[in-house]
């Protein structure tokens, strides 16, 4: 089983920033694609950003898109999520998951998925 491990949620006010870390413990991240998924109190899960196994492809839900920057460095088993111009909306569990297969998680089709166990958002003043 893969161990992936969210961080750098947290509170923060809109308009503000945050950087979330997807850490990967006991196995190279560098074959993995990469989504974040976010789900807020009473609302199902959704895609938030992907980013493929090289770094090369990314995408984003239009939601965030500008405002959102996925990254990776794989030297460091690590995915990051640039969160800007945070909205009240943006609330949510942020979640990271690990797969062989790009597409799938830009399709949201995550049933071969590895989970991290989140990360809190909150953008509140």
């Amino acid at each position: 089983q893969l161990q992936l491990v969210e961080s750098g949620g947290g509170l923060v006010q809109p308009g503000g920033s945050l950087r979330l870390s997807c850490a990967a413990s006991g196995f190279k991240l560098d074959v993995y694609a990469i989504g974040w998924f976010r789900q807020a109190p009473g609302k199902e899960r959704e895609g938030v950003s992907c980013i493929s196994s090289s770094g090369s492809n990314t995408d984003y839900a239009d939601s965030v898109k500008d405002r959102f920057t996925i990254s990776r460095d794989n030297a460091k088993n690590t995915v990051y999520l640039q969160m800007d111009s945070l909205k009240p909306e943006d609330t949510a569990v942020y979640y990271c998951a690990a797969d062989l297969s790009y597409l799938s998680l830009r399709r949201g089709s995550t049933e071969f998925s590895s989970w991290g166990q989140g990360t809190q958002v909150t953008v509140s003043s």
